[in-house]
């Protein structure tokens, strides 16, 4: 046996591949269609069609089609639970029938931990499970305890085993799972990674920052804390840039990145999601954690890595031959929800006695009170379809069909995707292109669609 020979035989006997990641495991022409966000409230399949088959036919081409399932699908009128004190920002429900419409559009894998699992509590949390389980849809990221929600899940394709391992970093505090402890249960929930915002100061502002804190009562830093100041619960730190820093539990990371091995150990093909708002929706640019957290995902067995939650694209990375996706936007928007629940009347100073769910919603969406401008920038209704397509085990192709979810139309008739016409799938394809030049990442249009070439590498 020639040394090259002996490399390779090596490599495959221990499940590396010559990137140093462990290797892909899928048949010739696999396809992986990776799309964001499902805020979808009723089945659109037989609807209007108004372009959006021909994004269904692109759904069904491939072996594994994911995407975010950020609602909870059940019938209000046979419904036990009730909304939660604590929600995703806001009271996120479909109907019954959305279960097979999924299926009808082509998903079989979806990730379930974002900060809407446990709008309508543990009660929706299940009745979704139940309705995706039902329609052979597989789903990871919640459970009866934290093991269960953590736990890779599997998708059998002809071209080979899936695993799926689903986390959050933007999620309500009391929909975090655990298990169990000593004679206490564990507790239902979601898959989640903590993390530790500090914001990020001039060191001559921080100074400022020290003076006012050191004013006030019960005042007291330690020597550890000489480039930290704590300020009614916030942390700052000095930094040449002014913004926002994140730091990982340790103890979630170490969970997560033992899920993911397991799930390939267990499967031909493995996919880390992770659902995050951080810094905001306002940023184009993914928080400054996540990069280094997506590298050691793909380490420890990741073929790709997704991120959903901003509501908007970011860049896409190729590491060691993986996809990684900082953020795929929305997929679909179809925000007719109802109910909406008293909370939401109160938050956006509507009377339920006068006013509908749809004006709630309106409010909500347009900003409302609050200071940001809610989903009003037609940036929110810009996103893509990715197809990956896989040869002798490596990543040859991403390409990239920008869509558009009638950002224009009428309340009732925007959020359902289309393939966007010439000049704005430009537009879109432009922005990713200079979103994921910082990553190395160059992405050629031809015909309206981004495309990723990658030079299969030798054995």
């Amino acid at each position: 046996m020639n040394r090259h020979s002996e490399e390779h035989s090596v490599g495959q006997e221990s499940g590396y591949d010559s990137a140093g990641s462990i290797a892909t495991n899928v048949a010739d022409g696999f396809t992986m269609v990776a799309v964001g966000d499902l805020i979808v409230t009723r089945p659109l399949t037989k609807g209007e069609d108004h372009g959006f088959g021909a994004i269904v036919k692109i759904l069904h081409d491939a072996d594994v089609t994911f995407g975010n399932m950020e609602t909870n699908i059940f019938d209000v009128r046979t419904f036990k639970g009730s909304p939660q004190a604590e929600y995703g920002g806001a009271y996120h429900v479909s109907l019954p029938e959305l279960g097979p419409d999924l299926k009808a559009m082509g998903f079989n894998l979806v990730s379930y931990a974002n900060n809407h699992t446990f709008d309508w509590g543990i009660e929706g949390m299940r009745e979704t499970s139940r309705v995706l389980d039902q329609n052979g849809i597989v789903h990871a990221g919640v459970g009866e305890n934290l093991a269960q929600a953590g736990a890779p899940r599997f998708l059998e394709t002809s071209r080979g085993r899936v695993a799926l391992v689903s986390f959050a970093t933007t999620f309500t505090p009391m929909s975090r799972a655990c298990d169990s402890a000593g004679g206490a249960p564990g507790r239902p929930g979601l898959n989640s990674l903590r993390l530790t915002k500090s914001v990020v100061v001039p060191e001559n502002m921080l100074d400022g920052l020290r003076r006012v804190a050191s004013a006030l009562p019960a005042f007291s830093q330690t020597r550890d804390d000489l480039n930290a100041v704590m300020l009614a619960g916030v942390t700052y730190r000095a930094g040449a840039k002014a913004g926002y820093s994140y730091q990982t539990d340790p103890r979630d990371v170490s969970a997560i990145l033992r899920n993911v091995r397991q799930g390939k150990q267990f499967a031909d093909f493995c996919i880390a999601t992770n659902h995050g708002h951080e810094p905001g929706n306002w940023s184009q640019e993914p928080p400054d954690y996540e990069q280094s957290f997506a590298h050691r995902l793909i380490d420890a067995g990741a073929d790709a890595y997704i991120a959903h939650g901003p509501h908007r694209l970011r860049g896409i990375e190729i590491y060691k031959g993986r996809p990684v996706f900082y953020s795929l936007g929305n997929f679909i928007m179809d925000d007719l929800r109802t109910p909406v629940g008293a909370d939401m009347f109160d938050a956006y100073g509507r009377d339920p006695r006068s006013h509908t769910d749809a004006d709630v919603t309106v409010s909500e969406m347009s900003g409302g009170y609050r200071t940001d401008a809610g989903f009003s920038d037609p940036v929110f209704y810009d996103s893509i379809v990715t197809v990956g397509r896989f040869e002798k085990n490596q990543l040859i192709e991403l390409r990239l069909y920008p869509i558009e979810l009638g950002h224009s139309k009428r309340f009732a008739n925007r959020g359902v995707p289309r393939l966007a016409p010439a000049p704005q799938a430009n537009v879109i394809l432009e922005r990713l292109k200079a979103l994921s030049e910082p990553f190395g990442t160059r992405i050629a249009i031809e015909n309206n669609t981004g495309i990723i070439n990658l030079q299969p590498t030798s054995p």
